[in-house]
């Protein structure tokens, strides 16, 4: 006999099936941690780099603001210009403030092709005053080898001025400074050579770490399916491209690029004193200690007096106004605060000093004991 249930007593079954399943894909799916990031994120493929750039030019329209007559390079290179269009004109005549000689830098990015733009920072390399209004005229940009890559041009953005008569002098941040932006044409592409002999890519690590570098290895294995990545060392992760995979090279570096990586963290403190800034991992680990703090206010006042002598006005030998300087100390100690503290890390003692209203310079002096007593258990930079 065959029983058929019904719609009504179906449906429990159904919904207990659902629930199991739903339970199964929970147990059978990667658990994302918070602190995960993109293999991108950590550091970046070896032969990933930019060239630095650079050249001299001439920027003219300036308002009696440029090079003095005196600068021998400006007269030369002006002379120089000149010439290429026929115009012979000895370096001596020229007198025109009008124009600077500047230094012209410029990043070529990785892959950059013909006819791609880029930025310009021009900066006087003379003794002009300001670049306010001025035009560099065409300028070619060199890499280290010597070859030409860019040719730049273009009128200047000044982020400042500076005007001056009668020995007034009004100035805004450093007007002898200023950019072009997209003001060099890429001439000669280049591109970056990704795959080495050994048929493989490098990955490298923007922090080196042993940790960060084996796990970065063991989830790319788990993404490709295969034991292509290994850890050479704490920054290089060495990964062997497939026969399958060398005639689409982007693909592999796409997939690599966005496995997902907890990387290991360095308990450290960063300490800047001089704007009184205190940065730390919220779990830098500390052990008990005990700490006194107080501080000591010294105030020193000088007073100057005239000593007068009175009843002899005739004067004599010996007789004369003296000034009397007296100085007094102040010496103020204020009450210390001791406590023996609990805190398991830096958050939690910065928490309690900062309930007893202490100040950001004495918590840099307290972190800087509490390192020194061996209690702190991380690197303690300071800056």
């Amino acid at each position: 006999m065959i029983l058929k249930l019904s719609r009504a007593a179906r449906a429990p079954r159904l919904a207990t099936h659902a629930l199991i399943v739903a339970l199964l894909l929970c147990i059978a799916l990667p658990v994302s941690s918070a602190d995960a990031m993109r293999v991108k994120d950590l550091g970046k493929v070896k032969g990933w780099r930019e060239n630095a750039l650079y050249g001299t030019g001439i920027v003219t329209g300036l308002a009696g603001t440029g090079d003095s007559p005196v600068n021998r390079t400006t007269r030369q290179s002006l002379a120089n210009v000149l010439s290429q269009f026929n115009l012979t004109v000895a370096p001596e005549q020229v007198q025109s403030r009008n124009v600077a000689v500047v230094m012209v830098s410029a990043s070529l990015p990785t892959f950059a092709r013909e006819g791609d733009t880029l930025d310009l920072t021009v900066s006087s390399a003379g003794d002009a005053r300001s670049l306010v209004g001025g035009t560099l005229l065409l300028t070619s940009l060199k890499a280290a080898n010597g070859r030409v890559y860019a040719l730049a041009q273009g009128p200047l953005s000044v982020g400042g001025y500076r005007y001056d008569a009668n020995g007034n002098v009004v100035q805004k941040n450093h007007p002898t400074t200023g950019s072009i932006p997209n003001g060099a044409t890429v001439e000669v592409g280049v591109s970056a050579q990704m795959v080495d002999a050994q048929e493989s890519v490098t990955f490298v690590l923007a922090e080196p770490d042993y940790t960060t570098a084996n796990r970065v290895a063991a989830a790319i294995n788990r993404q490709l399916g295969a034991p292509l990545a290994k850890a050479k060392d704490a920054s290089g992760i060495q990964i062997a491209v497939p026969p399958a995979q060398r005639d689409d090279l982007v693909g592999l570096l796409t997939r690599i690029e966005n496995v997902m990586v907890e990387p290991d963290r360095r308990a450290r403190v960063v300490i800047n004193e001089r704007t009184g800034t205190v940065v730390s991992g919220g779990d830098v680990r500390i052990s008990n200690v005990a700490i006194s703090h107080g501080g000591i206010k010294i105030a020193i006042s000088t007073e100057n007096t005239a000593s007068q002598p009175y009843g002899v006005w005739g004067g004599g030998p010996g007789i004369r106004t003296e000034i009397v300087t007296n100085t007094r100390i102040d010496v103020e100690e204020q009450a210390g605060t001791g406590f023996v503290t609990g805190s398991r890390t830096v958050s939690d003692l910065v928490q309690s000093l900062s309930r007893l209203k202490t100040s950001t310079r004495d918590v840099i002096s307290i972190l800087r004991a509490v390192k020194a007593a061996g209690a702190l258990h991380g690197e303690l930079v300071v800056q």
